[in-house]
């Protein structure tokens, strides 16, 4: 028997997910991690908080399983994207927190870049909106704000990385500063059409080359793990952002295959095969897994404020007591009664890229309950990733025939028959919805060969549930200009 080690590291926890050959769960295990916020709009993590938990995790999961590393064939990596860690290349110490993917602190930087007229040239060579939300600026922030820094890094002192890069350095004792074409495509540094760091990025953002982690493939034998941390050492096998990762967990290895994955934000990402193609919609263009020397490329939306719109019910509004208690809550109601939940809490992601923006409830009446105000804000979820979609349909590089789901939120069954009427497709929700870590695992099997190729990846994805639209589609649309309209009344651009 096979086993592959899964290591999903996400924004709010570290989790290790161990599968055999055919793709099962064997054992999981999952530990949270403190949430850093030390100003409005900026979000932060404890680099070692990350790593500790994460390695902490991967013990835990061999205990449960029974098993010794010295069984396992291979670990894949995903992880949250575009999160930013610089550390010295001497000890590994961080020189800073890691700056989160939420955080917004870089809009001012933004700002002078687009009024320097680099806004379409930057987003030719990366694929990427000019946006605080990817890597770039927020290294440039680390290098300009901590005293010191930026000579360090031009003598060659530190290295920067996303978090995959920050745990294969942990996991190998600063052998390996490497990532994988995926996540390099979030940095705002990687030239996506020709697969190589980009001079002139580097300089227009003003990073030092000589921070940057080697790329490779997101299959790839990257090097092995020291010994010291699991008893023996085992082969990483594969690397990939954590939406990649699930669109590669949920089979999407065609042009025209799509999945959302329905976490703290949501993340819906169409493959759209060896082309490079530039969105005329708001959407960005980014690398997908990638397996050899052929590139492959995907196009995606980001919803910032998904899922967390329920965390906020529970622990601002209090709501509900759990999470899971919202769709009893929601389903209470027949309908939102003209309620509009517009979760703007940092500004509103694709296809709208409005920094600004701030979150509004709309069309509350006397006769207004939680209730109510519970259910516009699940279906909030559902317009937003709507709006992708109809993004994606715009720049029509694939037809897009169904939608495969993911995703904690993706259990919600009120939430995916909305989501399902309001697209007018099917919204599938596979057997395994832990895609993002079955993605990984993939990844490392067909580098060690484990697996043939993706053909016997496709043919192991298995359907639980298909959520059918019923709606008409008149009412959809009516629906679907109600949230526009709405949209348009937060937004101060």
């Amino acid at each position: 028997m096979a086993y592959l080690l899964a290591l999903d590291q996400g924004t709010s926890s570290s989790r290790s997910i161990l599968f055999d050959q055919d793709g099962a769960i064997v054992a999981a295990a999952q530990q949270e991690f403190p949430q850093l916020f030390p100003q409005p709009g900026r979000v932060e993590h404890d680099p070692l908080a990350i790593w500790q938990s994460q390695l902490q995790t991967c013990r835990d999961v061999l205990q449960r399983a029974g098993i010794k590393a010295g069984e396992l064939t291979a670990l894949g990596i995903a992880n949250q994207r575009e999160t930013t860690l610089v550390w010295e290349r001497a000890g590994g110490r961080p020189v800073y927190n890691a700056i989160v993917w939420q955080d917004r602190r870089t809009e001012a930087l933004c700002e002078q870049l687009r009024e320097r007229g680099l806004a379409d040239p930057i987003r030719r060579k990366t694929g990427l909106v000019l946006d605080p939300y990817f890597s770039g600026t927020k290294l440039r922030w680390i290098l300009d704000n901590v005293p010191g820094l930026r000579q360090r890094a031009e003598a060659g002192e530190l290295a920067f990385g996303t978090v995959d890069a920050w745990l294969v350095w942990n996991l190998t004792g600063g052998r390996l500063h490497v990532t994988d074409v995926s996540n390099a495509s979030r940095t705002m540094l990687w030239n996506i059409g020709q697969s190589c760091w980009d001079e002139e990025l580097l300089q227009w953002l003003d990073i030092p080359a000589a921070l940057l982690p080697e790329v490779h493939p997101s299959s790839h034998l990257y090097g092995e793990i020291d010994a010291a941390h699991l008893g023996a050492p085992v082969v990483i096998g594969g690397i990939a952002g954590d939406q990649q990762s699930a669109l590669f967990g949920q089979a999407c290895f065609a042009p025209g295959m799509a999945k959302n994955t329905y976490g703290t934000g949501c993340f819906m990402l169409t493959h759209t095969g060896e082309r490079f193609a530039l969105s005329q919609n708001g959407l960005v263009s980014t690398a997908a897994c990638q397996l050899g020397r052929r590139a492959q490329y995907a196009l995606e939306g980001s919803v910032f404020i998904g899922g967390a719109v329920v965390q906020w019910l529970r622990d601002g509004l209090h709501a509900i007591r759990h999470s899971t208690d919202v769709e009893a809550l929601a389903q209470s109601v027949s309908g939102s009664e003209g309620v509009i939940f517009v979760p703007a809490f940092t500004g509103l992601g694709a296809p709208y890229w409005s920094p600004a923006a701030k979150g509004a409830i709309l069309g509350l009446s006397r006769g207004s309950t939680v209730a109510h105000i519970a259910r516009a804000a699940l279906e909030s979820i559902a317009f937003q990733s709507a709006a992708l979609l109809r993004a994606m349909d715009r720049d029509a590089v694939a037809p897009i025939a169904e939608l495969r789901v993911d995703g904690g939120a993706a259990a919600n069954n009120m939430l995916l028959q909305f989501q399902a009427d309001l697209l007018g497709i099917p919204v599938v929700r596979p057997q395994i919805t832990e895609t993002t870590a079955l993605g990984a695992a993939y990844l490392a099997g067909l580098a060690t060969g484990v697996f043939r190729d993706t053909g016997e990846l496709a043919a192991r994805w298995r359907v639980e549930r298909t959520f059918e639209p019923h709606m008409p589609r008149e009412r959809a649309q009516e629906l679907i200009a109600e949230w526009e309209r709405a949209v348009q009344c937060i937004r101060p651009d």
